[in-house]
């Protein structure tokens, strides 16, 4: 049982990390029109955007976000311990690529959060990514003016995800079986 194998009598629970850029440019997608007609949509162009830095958990699709200026270690380990002190009564193991602001001889690691580090270049493992693609696609097409627009949108479409849409995207099954087989 892995509980026993910590040694620590509280719950454990497998999260994934990542971040992701959000911007005044216009996410664009498809969209169905007539054959022949050429879709149309308004296309902003300003550069400015803010981090989006994110926790899911798969079995269950509890999350956690929040939003910062820019990416660096300061900005994570701000992140660490946000997240930390919200679920301060678990064990939290947390998956994350290799971005060098995870590894920072800066970080001070909270004592319930334990980092497992994916292989370097292969997002394609961290079950965040369908979530960041899913929130990318219902702002897609979205004309925001300023950042202040754009964050509410994305409140908008964070508040109507809920826990069993985060673990239907989220929680492959090879993920939830391991997890299983590991706290039995």
């Amino acid at each position: 049982m892995l509980l026993r194998y910590l040694g620590d009598e509280r719950q454990v629970r497998y999260w994934c990390c990542d971040e992701s850029r959000l911007g005044l440019k216009t996410i664009t997608g498809r969209t169905i029109t007539i054959k022949g007609v050429k879709p149309q949509g308004i296309v902003g162009w300003h550069r400015k955007n803010f981090y989006l830095y994110g926790v899911v958990e798969p079995a269950t699709g509890d999350s956690f976000f929040w939003e910062f200026s820019h990416l660096d270690g300061q900005c994570f380990q701000e992140f660490l311990d946000l997240f930390s002190q919200e679920y301060s009564n678990a064990l939290n193991l947390i998956q994350m690529d290799n971005g060098s602001f995870h590894k920072s001889m800066d970080l001070k690691w909270p004592s319930n959060v334990i980092p497992i580090f994916q292989p370097p270049n292969s997002p394609e493992l961290n079950p965040i990514e369908r979530l960041w693609e899913h929130i990318k696609y219902e702002l897609s097409w979205q004309h925001c003016t300023n950042l202040d627009e754009l964050r509410q949108k994305l409140k908008q479409v964070l508040d109507s995800i809920s826990s069993e849409a985060i673990a239907s995207l989220c929680g492959w099954d090879y993920i939830t079986s391991a997890l299983l087989s590991a706290t039995s």
